[in-house]
């Protein structure tokens, strides 16, 4: 069955967004381009994690003598997406991803793939995600590096606004209380 592919080249908005109460939320990586929108839901670590990777590009193709790919360093402020998701409707549940960098076009890259039986266990030989081929869809997403400045900005601004930690043994403190569980005890 070939791939359906929802690529999204010069994205209007991308940005991590969440459905639900700090504890309960359900993070979603939302794109748009015109009335065509996406929506697939994530983990708030492959969120964090995405965030975290995309920074790393960007600082490291800023420190190229230069800068021939106008890396910003901070978040271009008109570039700041700070409303709701638009109507969520989920397209998939993200299993794999991947990040890479395109020089050609100067945008960075995600490639995210459903949740499959094979990321949770290892039942050919393969490694876990290593069926991406054989995906009935994936979401392709291509943006300039102010876009994703913004994007991973954003997404650690969301990931960190969950539930507070608790100061004694770290664990989230939930809305309807906290029994703190240090460790030894």
């Amino acid at each position: 069955m070939p791939t359906r592919v929802y690529e999204f080249a010069w994205p209007d908005r991308v940005v991590i967004g969440t459905i639900g109460a700090p504890g309960a939320r359900t993070f979603y990586l939302q794109v748009r381009t015109g009335k065509d929108i996406v929506s697939i839901a994530l983990e708030k670590q492959q969120s964090a994690q995405l965030a975290e990777k995309i920074d790393e590009i960007l600082d490291q193709l800023g420190t190229i003598d230069g800068n021939p790919f106008s890396v910003p360093a901070g978040t271009p402020i008109e570039l700041v997406d700070n409303d709701q998701l638009e109507a969520v409707e989920e397209q998939f549940r993200t299993g794999t991803m991947s990040l890479g960098w395109d020089p050609t076009t100067a945008q960075i890259v995600i490639e995210a793939y459903p949740l499959t039986e094979m990321d949770d266990e290892d039942v050919d030989g393969d490694l876990p995600g290593e069926d991406e081929a054989d995906a009935a869809e994936m979401l392709l997403v291509r943006m300039p590096v102010g876009t994703a400045r913004a994007f991973a900005k954003r997404t650690r601004e969301i990931v960190g606004a969950g539930r507070p930690a608790c100061p004694r043994c770290g664990y989230p403190i939930d809305p309807e209380g906290h029994v703190c569980t240090l460790p030894g005890t």
